[in-house]
């Protein structure tokens, strides 16, 4: 708990104003909660027991008069203290709520900054987990921990003080329960830790199913694994409501044994305070004062013994957070930026070498040298490390050796949003987010004006498609893109590459999911964009490699083969081979495969 208090620290201290407040109406509550039973010492020693009033100035005063301003002090000082709860807890969420955000914000940021091979091993319901409800923890931490162990602290001590001018031997009879309960947090407090992480390891679990049906459901409905799927929730969420259960029953324990340890403090305090009253040593009123305020003594130790129970469950949750936050990223950002002019394009791979899982290589020393504005196709069989090739050059891993430059510089000096900037992508699968066709154009330069979306999607060959919705480019798109067909999804990825207009451009087979007709179409658009640009095509149609300056083959993690189309399909080799397999060689590539 140490830990985490020191890492929420800064996230306490930002909000330092508002904190200060809330412990100033900590302060006016706690000396309002000290008043209370005051009014009622008045009418049992002043106006039952005739004993005079302690100011010179109300000694004229009619019992009458006294039992009146006594009743309507009793309901003044309830009054300002439910006012003063209310402004207070008002205070402490707002407090709590600017916590959670600024702690969602850190780490919603963090995880979009780890690198894709981190995003491979985690699971998506227990980040989604992590971010909405464990951050939330931090709020109950303060609201429900930080600021009522503060305000029970600053009520302890006040009747304490008092409590002692009364009767100093009742007071430290009173106190002498604490012991015995942090014995009971002794005992207690590592079992009630460990229920908390497993319940909130249950419902991340709970979280992960839900998502990975949600994610799968076609697959789940066309293979009919319903009753499957439902049986994999039922039990995660059984387990889930176990530990709930388990936890509940432990932090009610808790507080059982808690009052129980408070109820022998309390009977002993009135057996010894009764014994004084019948010796004379303390008047009726003002035992009367000590039960009063022995009750509101106990009530901030037990408060704050509580507390500590609930804050247990609650460091678990932030620490699940931290713990997330602690993770480093894979991927070191640089400090170099490109000039304002973007890149000249050109791009090498010195020896690069690539391994997810160390002792399996999916590239192994990989040289090639593109100079500015050629095309560049990378055929290969599946699995050959076509993707894992170029997903290097934006960093989406770093190589595991060797090194890649862009114009001559090692990708990892460069700022990754500044060496992203340069690059345009059109990836696999084609990835539709749920907002407007528009926005999903330009969502790789939001300042695009729409007659640049417009010019994009014609060069696409989506345009006639987009204005035949009912909204037109103002059309939102269903979640993944369901709206829209395959082919649909994957003319509006290439529009967005288009509009990005960068000089380096990156097509992982860009004209897979369409027909013949539309990919000619959509392949004299990409022509004229690639003009000027240094284009990179993972392809596996004759069709998309044919009028590239460089065909680069790839088999094992190795360049095997490189050249123009006509040398390669003329030698026998990988790409002969392929071309075989593939067919469409046609008339005027004035070649044949023997």
């Amino acid at each position: 708990m140490s830990r985490v208090a020191r890492r929420i620290l800064p996230y306490l201290s930002a909000h330092w104003p508002r904190l200060a407040w809330a412990l100033v109406l900590a302060l006016f509550i706690s000396a309002c909660e000290l008043l209370k039973p005051w009014p009622l010492k008045i009418v049992i020693d002043s106006v039952l027991g005739g004993q005079p009033l302690p100011w010179d100035w109300a000694r004229g005063w009619s019992s009458s008069a006294v039992l009146l301003a006594a009743c309507l002090a009793i309901v003044a000082l309830h009054a300002v203290v439910g006012a003063l709860h209310v402004l207070s807890n008002y205070t402490t969420i707002e407090v709590g709520q600017r916590m959670v955000n600024d702690l969602r914000s850190d780490l919603y940021a963090h995880l979009h900054r780890l690198s894709l091979a981190f995003h491979g091993r985690a699971r998506v319901g227990d980040l989604l987990y992590r971010v909405t409800a464990d951050t939330l923890a931090l709020q109950s931490l303060t609201m429900n921990c930080l600021f009522p162990a503060v305000t029970a602290a600053m009520l302890l001590v006040g009747m304490s003080g008092v409590m002692v001018r009364l009767d100093p031997a009742l007071t430290l009879l009173a106190l002498a329960v604490c012991p015995a309960l942090f014995v009971v947090i002794a005992r207690l407090d590592g079992r009630v830790a460990r229920a908390a992480g497993k319940l909130r390891e249950g419902e991340s679990e709970v979280y992960a199913v839900v998502q990975r049906a949600m994610s799968a459901m076609r697959v789940i409905q066309a293979f009919t694994r319903e009753d499957d799927e439902h049986r994999r929730f039922m039990t995660a969420s059984h387990r889930s409501l176990a530990d709930g259960l388990r936890l509940y029953t432990l932090q009610t324990f808790y507080g059982g044994i808690v009052n129980v340890v408070i109820a022998l403090g309390t009977a002993a305090v009135v057996w010894v305070g009764a014994r004084h009253v019948l010796d004379g040593s303390l008047s009726v009123g003002s035992l009367v004062v000590f039960v009063s305020y022995l009750a509101a003594l106990y009530s901030p130790i037990n408060s704050m013994f509580q507390t500590w129970g609930l804050a247990q469950s609650s460091t678990v949750g932030v620490q699940r957070v931290l713990d997330l936050l602690d993770v480093e990223r894979e991927i070191a950002d640089g400090r170099r930026d490109f000039p304002a002019a973007g890149a000249r394009g050109e791009v090498a791979w010195e020896g690069a070498a690539f391994e997810y899982t160390r002792g399996h290589p999916v590239l192994r020393d990989v040289s090639l040298r593109v100079e500015p504005g050629q095309t560049v196709a990378v055929v290969g069989a599946t699995g050959a490390g076509k993707s894992t090739l170029l997903s290097l050059l934006p960093r989406f891993y770093d190589a595991t050796g060797g090194r890649i430059l862009v114009d001559g510089v090692d990708v990892r000096e460069y700022r990754l949003a500044s060496l992203r900037r340069q690059i345009a992508m059109v990836l696999q699968p084609p990835l539709v987010l749920p907002f407007s066709v528009r926005d999903n154009i330009a969502f790789g330069r939001p300042d695009a004006g729409l007659d640049e979306v417009v010019t994009a999607a014609r060069l696409a060959r989506i345009h006639d498609t987009i204005v035949a919705l009912p909204d037109g480019y103002d059309t939102v798109v269903g979640e993944q893109g369901v709206t829209l067909s395959e082919g649909e999804k994957q003319r509006i990825t290439i529009a967005r590459a288009l509009v990005r207009d960068a000089p380096i451009l990156i097509l992982d087979e860009p004209t897979s999911a369409l027909d013949a007709e539309t990919e000619a179409l959509i392949l004299q658009g990409l022509e004229r964009l690639a003009a000027g640009r240094t284009t990179f095509v993972i392809a596996h149609r004759l069709s998309t490699v044919r009028k590239a300056d460089l065909i680069v083959v790839l088999r094992d993690g190795r360049i095997v083969e490189h050249g123009t189309f006509r040398t390669l399909v003329e030698r026998p080799g990988v790409f002969q081979g392929l071309c075989r397999i593939a067919g469409g060689l046609r008339a005027e590539d004035g070649v044949a495969i023997p």
